[in-house]
């Protein structure tokens, strides 16, 4: 696998803070998640087309490694959920993504388990997917699924978004934010492409934070047992290009949680229903 080489842009301490740079007060930032997949299957392409549709600026997906070193987008760590792969390969259990080739993934559908219209959708590759982010001008949040399964998946990615134009000062400072629930490969990317804008998945305790603001521009949790007051310890610190950290919140699919969390001053919305999101937080 080729490395990167670690580079600082000009302007890398200016570095876009992603979604919230985009809030306006009061209005987070609506970012579809897995593609609008309340409409379309999750992670496909037909998923971002479907957010281009509604209107939607930005889009998440997730990100890990086959057995010969290509980048999917898929969520699981196996195949099971979202493809047929059980009748295609069904010797094959228990159909982990990094036990098949490219090739043997892409013979796959990964649209019909969500409805017979959708038969014949794919797996797409990184590359696949960021050429239809890129076609709809939309804007992407990438998640590394998983990197404790695939040791230097960093670079791997890191060399697709170059070799794609996705690491070009444009990209970096308004369309890219990477995320992982691993603060490790966080602090790696971080390591690697110091201008990036980057998130960690989770809530740290408070007294945590500063740690976390080293090496991260965004602090994303799940929006169940979000509060005011840790949403605000949040935005009292600044991260790693030294602005303020935000706040992009998931999975909230329903208005009323929409307005919720708006009011408790989150900077951005991470939904499978980006519309109904969108209508309710105006």
């Amino acid at each position: 696998m080729l490395g990167v080489t670690a580079l600082v842009l000009p302007g890398a301490a200016t570095a876009s803070a992603g979604p919230a740079a985009e809030s306006r007060s009061g209005s987070p930032v609506v970012i579809a998640h897995r593609g609008a997949s309340a409409y379309a299957p999750e992670n496909t392409l037909a998923a971002v087309d479907a957010a281009g549709d509604l209107g939607i600026g930005w889009v998440e997906n997730d990100v890990q490694r086959t057995k010969d070193g290509r980048l999917v987008v898929i969520h699981d760590d196996n195949l099971k959920r979202t493809t047929d792969v059980e009748e295609v390969f069904p010797d094959r259990a228990p159909w982990k993504v990094k036990d098949f080739t490219a090739a043997e993934i892409a013979r796959l559908d990964a649209g019909s388990w969500f409805g017979e219209r959708w038969a014949g959708e794919r797996v797409p590759t990184l590359k696949q997917y960021l050429d239809a982010v890129e076609a709809n001008r939309q804007k992407l949040l990438l998640e590394i699924k998983a990197p404790e399964q695939y040791p230097g998946v960093e670079k791997d990615i890191l060399r697709v978004l170059r070799q794609e134009g996705w690491l070009s000062r444009a990209h970096v400072r308004d369309k890219l934010v990477v995320q992982s629930f691993s603060a490790d490969s966080i602090r790696t990317v971080h390591r690697l492409r110091p201008d990036l804008t980057t998130g960690f998945l989770g809530a740290p305790p408070v007294a945590d934070l500063p740690a976390y603001a080293a090496f991260t521009d965004q602090i994303n949790p799940a929006h169940a047992a979000l509060t005011g007051d840790y949403v605000a310890a949040v935005h009292r610190l600044k991260g790693a290009h030294g602005k303020p950290l935000t706040v992009s919140t998931w999975t909230v699919n329903d208005a009323a949680g929409a307005v919720r969390v708006r009011d408790l001053g989150v900077d951005g919305i991470i939904t499978n229903n980006p519309d109904v999101v969108r209508d309710a937080v105006g």
